[in-house]
């Protein structure tokens, strides 16, 4: 009798649980779109740019990029057989924001990889590598035999642009010194200029940026003499984390311009003096005596 009673009203309770599952739908976020798919279905390469030298020169009459990063993204994308859109000037503090909110695909100038940056975007492979060294006014006798460890004291002040290399080497490496704190989009030249005027003692800046300024105001500032580079940085394209598919495209055909010489024009183009600009190294050993006349 009590069995009659609870089939029945089990019955009923398997019934209405299936009918309430077959009408509720689960919500589910809409797939965000890969940057590599968005590129191959669009037919182009969106590119944000920091304004950099040799990295990335703006012409001021026609607005035409150049550079060692425009250059060879540009040979990479024909290869492809995509376009390269230049969208956005952006600066080294926000940079990385622009890609995170999909204003633009990449930043076409070559960016000094650092810990801080990998936790917030990816990089391709090294287009090349850059040493950076200190400069002083000319003739500054305080840092002689290369030493450089006084500098972390109040008594020294260096220029840095925010967000850009030179504020962090301060931060990491002479905490204690005072800083001369330039704007996000201002040109790396201030900071040689900052020095040459006496409102700071030194920067942080590699040959191939310092270049033209020295080139243009000779006798005003030098590199102070160092057993080695104060930092080596590789030279990076940079783009939103996570992006694996778009990451392998741009490596391997980044790699073709280096193992096809393409890449040491490029480089040997916008190089000021040799040996400014450190190339990335050969995966491969060429056997003695091949290639050559027998």
């Amino acid at each position: 009798m009590i069995l009659s009673r609870v089939l029945p009203v089990a019955a009923l309770m398997a019934c209405l649980i299936l009918h309430g599952c077959a009408g509720t739908s689960v919500a589910t976020a809409p797939v965000e779109q890969t940057v590599y798919d968005r590129v191959m279905s669009k037919g182009k390469i969106r590119c944000g740019y920091v304004v950099y030298t040799p990295g990335c020169l703006k012409d001021p009459n026609s607005g035409e990029l150049s550079g060692i990063g425009t250059d060879a993204l540009k040979a990479v994308a024909k290869n492809l057989g995509l376009e390269i859109e230049f969208v956005e000037e952006v600066g080294w503090g926000s940079m990385i924001e622009g890609l995170q909110t999909n204003r633009y695909d990449i930043v076409s100038t070559p960016i000094w990889t650092n810990a801080n940056r990998a936790k917030q975007a990816d990089f391709s492979d090294p287009l090349f590598f850059s040493p950076i060294f200190v400069y002083a006014r000319k003739g500054d006798q305080r840092f002689g035999n290369g030493n450089l460890s006084k500098l972390n004291s109040p008594d020294f002040s260096i220029a840095t642009i925010d967000g850009e290399t030179a504020e962090i080497i301060a931060r990491e490496d002479f905490p204690k010194a005072k800083t001369v704190s330039l704007p996000q989009l201002t040109d790396l030249a201030q900071m040689l200029l900052t020095v040459d005027t006496g409102k700071a003692d030194v920067t942080f800046m590699e040959p191939a940026s310092a270049a033209a300024y020295i080139e243009n105001n000779p006798g005003k500032v030098e590199i102070v003499k160092t057993d080695r580079p104060i930092r080596v940085f590789s030279n990076c394209w940079m783009f939103k984390r996570g992006q694996m598919e778009f990451k392998n495209m741009l490596d391997t055909a980044l790699a073709q311009l280096i193992n096809s010489g393409a890449m040491e024009k490029i480089l040997a183009g916008y190089e000021p003096s040799p040996n400014t600009l450190y190339r990335t190294a050969l995966p491969y050993r060429v056997p003695a005596g091949q290639g050559t006349s027998q």
